[in-house]
């Protein structure tokens, strides 16, 4: 059964419509809250059961970097703050 999680996993994270995503350091964490002047609290939420952050193995409190291609600026930037989730 493990097998097929995690090639499931691999498949979520390979699909062309997945944008990359990739876990920040402490030292990011902290320069980018700086930079923007927000809380944790305050960045949109993605939680810990969604496939994504299972693939990448985030825990609550992290947070998350999303980078997506774009028609218009190349690439976007978004954040999420990982929470745990309520099931």
């Amino acid at each position: 059964m493990a097998k097929i999680i995690e090639k499931q996993q691999l498949e979520i994270m390979s699909h062309k419509l997945v944008p990359f995503h990739v876990i920040i350091s402490e030292k990011e964490r902290d320069e980018l809250l700086h930079k923007i002047n927000f809380t944790p609290d305050q960045l949109p939420k993605i939680i810990n059961t969604d496939p994504v952050s299972v693939s990448i193995g985030a825990k609550p409190g992290q947070i998350i970097k999303i980078i997506r291609k774009s028609h218009t600026a190349k690439e976007a930037v978004a954040y999420r703050l990982v929470v745990e989730s309520n099931e």
